[in-house]
């Protein structure tokens, strides 16, 4: 199969897909776009943002402004006003948070009640905890790790945009972030939805905290030179971005998820393939994933325009894509 052959069969079953970046033994072996979008086009990464946060609250720890995962959430948070006969936020941790093992109240993500919230953390605070206390069971929110990034501006003194952004993004010479704020609504929904390419942005809640389990804008080839820092423990052009040990605390599997995310198991906000190869992955809705295969030096990394039940993209990865620059 040639790269004419591959393109055509992205496009036919694919048809979502913005771009495909592939680097093997540190050097970019595949580039590629559909839909009219150009190499240096940003888009919606949905929840690969969440494995992004992971990076950052590293870099924190990195940095001595948090002791470690095992900190009290609400140790950053000492003027909340736990609800009368809450027993169980006060003992919820970051690492809680980073496995999506925090108890919470909901059922479901209360968006509206969130987003419409004066202050979203305080609204996400009072979520967590309930009567069943931590029962250390697997449940994935989006809403709910907003919180890190509200932790990660309290102990850096900068907004988390501004600590990405010097942190991170700089070195891996990826163009600074600026945050996006919505109006209303409809203008949430346009941000998500929209398949056009969207700005140098990081969508951001109303106090101009950037949310931590969606929202962040990038192409495919920024997403790769983080799967590349990744592969590489960390380093990027010679340069410690974040710990060897981070890199390795993140991608060691802590939960086993059942048949609804498809029996993987969960690092610190990655997901992980296999763990015999350590294959682990950044994966959000629509399809859009940074897939790192250490054992074969390689690093993938897809973006795509909103489309509900993308489940299969890394299976897809595997059968084309890797086998093509292998």
């Amino acid at each position: 199969m040639n790269k004419e052959e591959l393109h055509r069969i992205i496009e036919e079953q694919q048809p979502n897909i913005c771009q495909i970046v592939a680097v093997k033994n540190n050097k970019i072996v595949y580039n590629d776009n559909w839909n009219n979008y150009k190499t240096t086009d940003n888009v919606h990464i949905a929840s690969v943002t969440k494995s992004i946060i992971s990076i950052l609250i590293g870099i924190a720890i990195d940095k001595g402004m948090i002791e470690s995962v095992n900190q009290k959430v609400l140790d950053f948070f000492p003027d909340y006003v736990i609800k009368r006969g809450e027993k169980t936020i006060q003992d919820v941790t970051l690492y809680n948070l980073l496995t999506m093992t925090a108890p919470y109240k909901c059922k479901s993500e209360p968006w509206t009640k969130v987003c419409t919230s004066e202050d979203w953390t305080n609204a996400i605070l009072d979520l967590l905890g309930g009567k069943n206390g931590i029962t250390g069971e697997f449940k994935y929110l989006s809403l709910g790790i907003h919180v890190l990034s509200t932790i990660i501006t309290k102990v850096s003194n900068m907004t988390t945009l501004e600590f990405a952004n010097k942190y991170l993004f700089e070195p891996l010479n990826i163009k600074a972030r600026k945050e996006y704020i919505v109006k209303n609504k409809d203008e949430h929904i346009n941000f998500v939805t929209s398949k056009l390419p969207k700005e140098n942005g990081w969508f951001c809640d109303n106090k101009g905290i950037v949310t931590a389990g969606f929202g962040l804008c990038l192409s495919a080839e920024d997403l790769s030179k983080i799967g590349q820092m990744s592969l590489n423990k960390g380093i990027y052009n010679n340069k410690q971005i974040v710990s060897s040990k981070w890199i390795e605390q993140m991608t060691t599997p802590y939960i086993k998820c059942d048949e609804k995310f498809a029996f993987m198991q969960y690092g610190y906000l990655w997901w992980i393939i296999d763990d015999k190869k350590n294959i682990y992955s950044a994966i959000g809705d629509s399809g859009n994933v940074i897939y790192v295969n250490t054992d074969k030096n390689i690093v993938i990394s897809v973006t795509a325009t909103f489309k509900p039940l993308v489940f299969d993209r890394v299976q897809f990865i595997q059968k084309y894509i890797e086998p093509f620059i292998s």
